[in-house]
């Protein structure tokens, strides 16, 4: 559709007066039934990241400092299911969850209704693009204060081309002046409530877009365009699923870090266990946290003798931080075994020493924490690799557990999110530490992440708001890798015997 540029008989006065909004409300769109995704549910109930997906959407738009109001349009037969979510995630900008209309055009009119007469700038967003930014949201209602019209758009990377009945080209428009449209999409609200009452005069009106109805029944109204962002996703079908929960883990890297006041805040308090603090990430977490205040409590097998597989001793262990603290906020597993070798060639005892200290110990460790997390609505935070996403020759066990580690995660995620107990699994790149030399031997130091940088990133992992995401960490180009420590308290000849990271 392109648009007249000609002046209509009513359009706006040149100088108009200064637009002053009395509130910016924002409209979820959440009448998608998730046909195309093959699902039972709405696809914005659809969970990513540990929560379903209109919380992640609503939660950008609670946080916006721009946003007043909020106003969900649910689809037909689940408006309990969304205030649900509003009220169990403490939305307190959301003032109406209500029913959709069968069309968009129903639903925008509806929308309309609900926000209510008034200068008001209103923002229609897609409750399946959970992964809208606020620089998007800010830079919506700024051009507000210029433009009666704003739409989100980024360029298109393809080639477009026009088609006729038979599938034919018949035109290939030139691409660089083409944009693919996102949302949100914003309007002073006299413009909106204006293109809808002149749309109801024309039979063939069938929207799909509101800033095509203003593109096409105000013609003398520019439409402002603002950079959207690739990440801007809508979940449409099963493969967006997979690629918006790899965008979460993503996003989850740039967990901004606090001042040093700030973790003391934090952590001050608080009772960190730590399952292979011995040396390593462990044991830089361990000093990290302790730094910041938090009481802590490392175990290992080589210094508290604690097995991560045995229900036993990780049950002591835990009842020790708990007696001596009175509380279990945060439960970490960075034991772990790294043997390399042929699966055909390797023996049984390897084989069960590797599947019990990788998994079946993270195991037992969510099991027995559950109890003692539920208490404080905390975390569960394991450790996986980048052999997760690919099994490699000569470590298929290693790369198996780590892959089941990413795995429990998410399904933990899920399944303690109605106790509030967060579960996150970090991914570090290759990271000096002992267990890897004995592994690979001395590799470049330039090469490798320092344990010190992943238990930062660990930390503030555990103090975030964050759950069910694998969160990367890397190396950021030129930081200085400290020498691979030695463990504590042993003798040289005698470090690793096993390759435990415990």
């Amino acid at each position: 559709m392109t648009q007249d540029h000609t002046t209509a008989p009513d359009a706006a006065p040149a100088n108009p007066a200064p637009w002053r909004p009395t509130r910016t409300v924002a409209v979820i769109l959440a009448g998608g039934t998730g046909t195309r995704l093959g699902l039972g549910i709405p696809k914005q109930l659809l969970k990513i990241a540990g929560k379903p997906i209109i919380e992640h959407t609503l939660a950008v738009f609670e946080a916006a400092p721009e946003i007043d109001e909020i106003v969900v349009l649910m689809a037909t037969g689940h408006v309990d299911d969304a205030q649900r979510i509003v009220a169990d995630a403490g939305f307190r900008k959301v003032t109406k969850v209500i029913e959709g209309g069968e069309t968009r055009n129903d639903t925008t009119r509806i929308a309309l209704d609900a926000v209510g007469e008034g200068d008001v700038n209103i923002l229609f967003h897609d409750a399946v693009r959970p992964l809208v930014s606020a620089r998007i949201v800010r830079e919506c209602v700024n051009a507000l204060w210029s433009y009666s019209a704003v739409d989100v758009a980024i360029p298109s990377a393809d080639t477009i081309i026009q088609v006729d009945a038979d599938d034919c080209i018949t035109d290939i428009p030139v691409r660089s002046r083409l944009r693919r449209g996102q949302t949100p999409q914003a309007f002073r609200s006299g413009t909106i409530r204006e293109a809808y009452r002149r749309a109801e005069g024309d039979p063939d009106f069938a929207a799909t877009d509101d800033c095509g109805v203003v593109l096409r029944y105000l013609p003398g109204t520019p439409i402002k365009v603002i950079d959207g962002s690739d990440e801007n996703i809508k979940v449409t079908h099963p493969v967006d699923v997979h690629l918006a929960d790899k965008l979460f883990q993503l996003a989850a890297a740039q967990a901004p870090r606090l001042t040093h006041g700030g973790y003391a805040e934090e952590l001050t308090g608080r009772t960190v266990v730590v399952f292979g603090g011995s040396y390593g990430i462990g044991h830089d977490l361990t000093e990290l946290a302790r730094r910041y205040g938090a009481q802590v409590f490392p175990f290992s097998r080589s210094t508290t003798g604690t097995h991560v597989e045995r229900a036993e001793d990780v049950a002591a262990a835990l009842k020790t931080a708990f007696e001596a603290t009175g509380r279990i906020d945060y439960v970490v597993v960075t034991a772990g075994i790294l043997e390399k070798g042929a699966l055909a060639e390797m023996d049984d005892e390897t084989m069960d020493r590797l599947l019990h200290v990788n998994f079946v110990g993270p195991v037992t460790i969510a099991r027995q924490s559950l109890p003692y997390l539920q208490q404080t609505k905390g975390q569960l935070l394991l450790y996986t690799s980048s052999s997760y996403t690919r099994g490699r020759a000569r470590y298929a066990l290693y790369s198996a557990t780590k892959a089941a580690l990413v795995n429990l995660t998410q399904a933990l995620a899920d399944e303690w999110a109605e106790f509030g107990v967060r579960v996150n699994c970090v991914n570090p790149e290759r990271t000096a530490t002992p267990m890897r030399t004995r592994a690979f031997g001395e590799e470049p130091e330039h090469t490798l992440l320092s344990s010190e940088a992943v238990a930062q990133a660990s930390l503030d992992v555990l103090i975030s708001e964050l759950t069910g995401q694998v969160v990367d960490v890397r190396r950021a180009p030129g930081e200085p890798v400290a020498a691979v420590p030695a463990q504590p308290g042993a003798h040289p000849a005698e470090q690793l015997p096993t390759g435990v990271d415990a």
